[in-house]
């Protein structure tokens, strides 16, 4: 499954996305909410594994504003550095708005409802997305700080699945505590816990893969599409 490098208009201007499209050309969409990496070949192979599953999914570049066409891997200290500063100079909100503007994209492309995922800086986003968007289900893996958007728990009225890495090293206790707690009020929102794991459990080739709890996040993911998607 290969994808495509196409143009998202935007109210702020022009930035890339990287589609990758179902072989029945018909199906719902998921937008892929970027890590601190850009859109790169993790982000890719996450798109192409939706659409092998009858999805459209639009990975847009959010750090266009900043310095377009960014896709660095985790394997070097100065490609993390490049990672964190990017992640630093990051406007939250205004990558909200470019995620609604690729919902809106994507809705003009598939044939059904469109949700959206997102990991790491992406897991925030997609918690942020399930809040001020209409994406239709959203699902966020190992996002960090979210305990300090609480407050907009109220606004999320669409289903919302939240995957937290006991051990994240970004994402400490009694943070989690405070998400866990602060979100119980919402019964659209499933959180599911991985005591053993830490910050990106579900990153192939990363230094913190777990196969098996990746395996079971993505499982837990793929019906929760199918449920309120399809």
């Amino acid at each position: 499954m290969s994808g495509q490098e196409i143009t998202i208009n935007g109210p702020d201007g022009s930035f890339a996305g990287y589609l990758a499209s179902p072989a029945a050309g018909r199906g719902p969409g998921v937008v892929v909410i970027q890590e601190i990496f850009g859109v790169n070949a993790v982000v890719r192979a996450v798109a192409d594994e939706l659409a092998a599953s009858g999805f459209f999914a639009l990975a847009p570049d959010l750090f266009w504003r900043l310095e377009p066409g960014v896709q660095l891997t985790d394997k070097t200290d100065a490609e993390w550095q490049r990672a964190f500063g990017l992640m630093n100079s990051f406007d939250a909100n205004l990558g909200v708005k470019d995620i609604q503007t690729t919902i809106r994209h994507l809705r003009g492309v598939c044939t059904g409802r469109v949700g959206a995922v997102g990991y790491c800086l992406g897991g925030l986003l997609a918690y942020l997305t399930a809040a001020r968007t209409d994406s239709e289900a959203t699902v966020g893996y190992y996002g960090v700080n979210i305990q300090n958007f609480l407050g907009e728990a109220a606004a999320i009225k669409n289903p919302l699945m939240l995957h937290i890495a006991g051990k994240d090293e970004y994402v400490p206790p009694e943070a989690q505590k405070k998400i866990v707690e602060g979100l119980a009020g919402n019964t659209r929102i499933t959180i599911h816990q991985y005591p053993g794991m830490n910050h990106a459990f579900a990153r192939p080739g990363g230094k913190h893969y777990d196969q098996a709890n990746a395996g079971l996040a993505n499982s837990r993911t793929a019906t929760f599409f199918r449920q309120h998607l399809s």
